[in-house]
């Protein structure tokens, strides 16, 4: 299929975060309009500004993050602010352009308040200020649900705004500016020998995605499912970035392509459950009701008949998940532990599918290292440990060397 001569720029908080900066992201959205290219452009809020909004709401309802609707409402506002400014730069500079809001961009949503996901976009009001020649600058992060009230998409959503506009105007790409070079082979901040990827295939990068990486999950499945190519690159460097691509011809590498690092994960085990057909749904059913996301699963059956259920969560959803199993009134239990201070660590490639051995190296590798592994699972090219959070810098940087991820 033939793309139109147009790409969609994504540009986050941290590109944003000063007036100079969005004079300098200004004349990097002219530079691609002079290759001839119609461009649309989205944009996060400026640098910390939705914490900033956050805080503010606590300080007059310390209760204000329960209150979905009307936090979506307030938050939504800080992408309208540098959607505006970006425009304001764009004319000062003798470009024409048009801002516009998730909701006059076409962007419809779901109904969860909070983490909403896009179910259509209507590009028409896009398209005529494109036939117009203009720049178009949409607000990330938001969109309208089927009731005309505001939504905001999560965490990172701007990148799903950006590629969802992408697919829907069928670009030739899209393109998330931010303040890294590209995708690397792990946390350049943990060991100095990381480094960055040329390309990376969407389902490796969606399993980094998942893990930690800098990237939302969702902006990827959207890439895979619909192939809409996704380069990544820092704001403030002409260095070549990263290209996210499903191509079939895409070069086979190393069979480990990079380690990702989770931080933000606690455990809870339900002790001493009946082990009978749907205790699981069971048990799981009042997180999913409360959009809490569960990872990592080990069920230990005992011989009296009764399991430990062990699950992972966000840290961040700890309290609310006890909270929830606690909760738990028609189901026996013994009781219920939980622990944070975890982490999750995996080495992901698409060369690992259906080759042995890379488990044992990884798991010999933690050993030699004194790391208790907690938990594993795996993926056909993914493998993930849970281990305690003071190891992980450790053990990314013997991993890195022992699979020799340094060299290309």
């Amino acid at each position: 299929m033939t793309r139109n001569k147009l790409v969609v720029q994504k540009y986050g908080g941290s590109s944003l975060s000063s007036t100079d900066k969005i004079g300098n992201v200004a004349e990097k959205i002219i530079s691609k309009t002079n290759q001839g290219y119609m461009v649309v452009v989205v944009v996060s809020a400026m640098g910390d500004s939705t914490d900033n909004l956050i805080s503010l709401a606590s300080q007059v309802n310390s209760n204000a993050n329960t209150i979905t609707r009307e936090m979506d409402i307030l938050l939504s506002t800080g992408e309208l602010v540098s959607s505006t400014l970006m425009t304001l730069s764009l004319i000062g500079k003798n470009k024409k352009a048009v801002s516009l809001s998730g909701t006059q961009a076409g962007i419809m949503t779901d109904s969860v308040h909070g983490s909403a996901r896009i179910s259509d976009i209507n590009i028409n009001r896009i398209q005529e200020e494109l036939n117009k020649d203009s720049i178009v600058v949409v607000a990330g992060f938001q969109g309208l649900n089927n009731i005309g009230d505001v939504t905001t998409l999560g965490r990172g959503g701007s990148d799903t705004t950006a590629v969802g506009l992408a697919v829907a105007l069928n670009a030739e790409r899209c393109e998330i500016y931010t303040d890294v070079e590209g995708i690397y082979t792990t946390d350049p901040r943990i060991t100095k020998k990381a480094r960055k990827l040329d390309e990376i295939s969407f389902e490796e990068m969606l399993e980094m995605a998942s893990l930690g990486a800098k990237m939302n999950p969702r902006s990827i499945e959207l890439g895979l499912v619909y192939n809409m190519p996704v380069y990544v690159a820092s704001s403030f460097s002409l260095e070549q970035g990263t290209l996210i691509h499903g191509s079939s011809n895409m070069e086979i590498r190393k069979a480990v392509t990079g380690i990702a690092v989770d931080k933000n994960v606690a455990k809870i085990t339900v002790k001493g459950v009946i082990d009978q057909p749907g205790i699981a749904a069971e048990l799981l059913r009042p997180l999913s009701d409360a959009g809490i996301s569960i990872d990592v699963i080990v069920q230990n059956t005992s011989s009296d008949g009764t399991t430990d259920f062990t699950y992972t969560v966000s840290e961040s959803n700890l309290e609310r998940a006890v909270s929830l199993m606690n909760s738990l009134d028609e189901i026996n239990y013994k009781n219920i532990e939980s622990g944070k201070d975890l982490a999750k660590l995996s080495i992901v490639g698409t060369g690992m599918e259906n080759s042995p051995g890379y488990a044992s190296k990884m798991f010999s590798v933690l050993s030699s290292l004194n790391v208790n592994i907690d938990m594993i699972t795996t993926s056909e090219i993914r493998i993930t440990t849970i281990i305690n959070k003071n190891d992980i810098e450790k053990s990314v940087v013997a991993l890195h060397d022992a699979f020799e991820l340094e060299t290309p």
